[in-house]
């Protein structure tokens, strides 16, 4: 499945464009993304300050499920998800909710969501999210290497799991991936306990994705890359953004503390996005999805993670315990977290993995992250159309880590004025215009 690109031409091109030398370019948010864009940059022969009003990682790339999702090809904006939409939305316990105060506020967004499921222009998203994930591990194992962080990344592949007698369902599923390129093998549940021995008795079938990964560690994975960036010149400042103000020459940004001027500006802001495009005259679909995760210890935990087909969320080993994780919640980003969503986690888990101890400590137990996305479930990468000197990478919904390097790769050429290797025009804030 994986594009193997030229990647000495492509950094020869890089290095051979000297522009760079002695500009200052702002990266706004500290989460993976950011952190991983500064790298690049850096590398580039640009002097880069991070800037973030919470912290390194302290978002969304804290406590998500670590998941190098590759195989997740297809658009979120499906038309199969239409008929299992009532289901989710009234039980309790199903994998979507729309807190009923953010119902209307949310309306556009899900006008737009069904939009995108119309078979041509789903056809299209689902393209451009494959090249990005395509070319997704190779660029981890560059940026692994490049920070001595290989010991935070696992390639052990992942299972999505099928319970009770739904072998029709995952024999489906396997022919979707397979069509799509996506190396995956059908596990009977005799080579499942050979395989992941510990998976509870009700599930009959799995997908094994092979080349998948996770990080046992998505924080400790990101303060490495930090380390890494701060080794290469990379600067941090902790500051809120307040403003923006840009001209042909510079960027003015105003924060809680001063002004900082800056010859370019990247954008990558996650949940916090749509405001500051809206500064800038961009207005950008974009919308929180809040995820929660919940942590309990294992004795024998999974070597790898495991996806349950049904329930819709994802159990992955970590250094501190299993992470349970998942979940879909509308509801902005000012609503107090709705933690019961969490509880939720560790009964289905149950269901998947039943060797579990609840004795994790209460105050690292529950948590809960924004997760930004656009109705066509494609980031937002490349230069903003009426500024030559601000540039987007925000928007990466559920594959915000997966797509972390490769997109970082990407921006870097952009800003650098080289043609990236993957075409940037499906991802660009021009397509909401």
């Amino acid at each position: 499945m994986y594009i193997v690109y030229n990647v000495k031409h492509y950094f020869n091109l890089m290095e051979n464009t000297s522009r760079s030398v002695n500009q200052n370019v702002a990266v706004i948010g500290a989460g993976v993304i950011g952190i991983a864009t500064a790298i690049q940059l850096q590398q580039c022969g640009y002097q880069v300050t991070l800037l973030d009003k919470q912290g390194i990682s302290e978002g969304c790339s804290k406590g998500n499920a670590g998941h190098f999702a590759t195989e997740q090809v297809f658009p979120l904006a499906q038309a199969s998800l239409l008929p299992q939409l009532p289901k989710m939305l009234l039980d309790p316990k199903g994998a979507l909710r729309i807190s009923p105060s953010y119902l209307f506020k949310a309306l556009p967004w899900f006008v737009r969501f069904l939009a995108n499921m119309r078979p041509r222009i789903f056809k299209q998203n689902k393209e451009a999210l494959k090249k990005l994930n395509c070319a997704a591990i190779n660029a981890w194992q560059r940026l692994t290497q490049a920070s001595n962080s290989e010991g935070l990344f696992h390639l052990n592949g992942s299972l999505l799991t099928f319970e009770s007698d739904s072998r029709k369902n995952a024999l489906t599923t396997l022919e979707h991936y397979k069509n799509e390129g996506v190396n995956v093998t059908l596990l009977e549940r005799n080579e499942l306990d050979e395989l992941q021995p510990g998976l509870h008795q009700n599930i009959t079938h799995a997908l094994y994705f092979t080349d998948v990964g996770h990080t046992c560690s998505p924080y400790q994975l990101n303060l490495a890359l930090f380390e890494h960036a701060k080794s290469l010149g990379v600067s941090f400042k902790q500051v809120e953004v307040t403003s923006l103000f840009t001209t042909d020459s510079a960027v003015t940004i105003s924060t809680n503390h001063n002004d900082l001027v800056f010859d370019a500006l990247v954008m990558c802001t996650g949940a916090h996005s749509k405001t500051m495009c809206k500064q800038l005259g961009y207005n950008v679909p974009l919308d929180t999805e809040r995820g929660y995760h919940y942590m309990v210890s294992s004795e024998n935990m999974p070597t790898m993670p495991v996806v349950s087909f049904e329930k819709k969320f994802i159990l992955t080993p970590m250094q501190e315990g299993l992470r349970l994780a998942g979940t879909v919640e509308f509801a902005g980003l000012n609503k107090a977290p709705t933690y019961r969503r969490a509880d939720m986690l560790k009964q289905l888990g149950e269901s998947i993995w039943p060797n579990m101890v609840d004795d994790h400590p209460e105050q690292d137990k529950k948590w809960m992250g924004f997760r930004p996305t656009l109705p066509d479930s494609l980031p937002v990468i490349g230069r903003a159309p009426k500024h030559n000197n601000v540039f987007f990478n925000f928007g990466h919904q559920h594959l915000g880590l997966t797509l972390a390097a490769i997109c970082a790769e990407l921006i870097a050429c952009d800003v650098q004025g080289v043609k990236p290797l993957i075409d940037l025009t499906p991802y660009s804030i021009a397509r909401f215009s």
